[in-house]
């Protein structure tokens, strides 16, 4: 394995992970100065925050600052009740994908979506195995046109407490299904995004990781599950502080080739999202030195 306690080489920061400072909101681009000044070489933002500041203009502060991408956050919600919502959802992935580019991420991550509706409360219907076959052909009408831009598709498999609003593709064994079946040869055009969050809790991770293989495995995020989680959304814990077994995974990920940045992503509104930024950054860099 990569030795992570000397330096920042292979850190990425998430930038919903200090999108909130003392409660506040703290924009892209002064979460992109703080980052240059720590030495962090890479960020995965996300596009609400990219839009709040102008695309433009991140895209200059990236290249000014030599900073990569280790993801764009994010192309998805492929589920939809009727051809207006299918039209909308595959001209809302075609502008992520063209926001990936000219930005330069490695990747647009994708969280696919789950019964359409449930997201704000109603669904409206409760068909999953619909909506599953709605998420294969969004990915396969979109991976065309992602080709053409030369920007990977990363599927990041949700938890299953997010199978009815979020994600109904809920483990490794099924995104990489998705994968082989849309792109049978293997061309990095298409593969996973492993965030430990989602998927430690599963007994065939190891395997799943294994079958994956470097041309499947795009983005690793890294967090903790807290015991008791407060709120099974937004109170992730920071690296150290729960019970998954980072290093096992990583490992695992290192093992089958995975050489890519380690993407810290914490949804916290109780706790880190109450704290300084600033700090938040510094104890990123010291957990991901000594917990990763």
């Amino acid at each position: 394995m990569r030795d992570f306690s000397k330096d920042l080489q292979w850190l990425s920061i998430n930038t919903a992970t200090v999108k909130m400072s003392k409660g506040k909101e703290f924009p892209l681009d002064q979460i992109i100065d703080a980052c240059v000044r720590r030495n962090i070489r890479a960020i995965s933002p996300w596009r609400e925050q990219v839009k709040a500041v102008g695309i433009d203009r991140v895209a200059k502060l990236v290249r000014a600052n030599n900073l990569a991408l280790s993801g764009y956050c994010r192309g998805g919600m492929f589920t939809y009740s009727d051809d207006k919502g299918m039209l909308a959802a595959r001209e809302d992935n075609r502008r992520a994908v063209d926001e990936a580019a000219q930005l330069g991420a490695t990747c647009l991550v994708l969280v696919v979506g789950g019964l359409p509706g449930a997201l704000n409360g109603k669904a409206a219907h409760n068909d999953i195995a619909l909506s599953r076959q709605q998420v294969h052909d969004g990915i396969g009408e979109l991976l065309d046109y992602a080709r053409s831009m030369c920007i990977p598709l990363a599927i990041e498999p949700l938890h299953p407490m997010y199978a009815a609003d979020r994600s109904c593709v809920n483990t490794m064994r099924h995104a990489l299904d998705i994968c082989d079946e849309l792109d049978p040869n293997l061309s990095g055009s298409i593969g996973v995004a492993v965030d430990v969050y989602h998927v430690w809790w599963d007994p065939s991770l190891k395997q799943q990781i294994e079958r994956a293989g470097p041309k499947r495995l795009h983005a690793f995020h890294v967090c903790d599950w807290l015991t008791p989680t407060r709120d099974l959304l937004n109170d992730r814990g920071m690296m150290g502080d729960g019970v998954i077994n980072i290093p096992m995974i990583r490992g695992w990920m290192e093992a089958q080739g995975y050489n890519g940045f380690s993407e810290v992503e914490i949804f916290s509104s109780g706790n880190w999202w109450q704290c300084d930024a600033e700090t938040t950054l510094d104890v990123c860099i010291e957990r991901h030195h000594a917990r990763v």
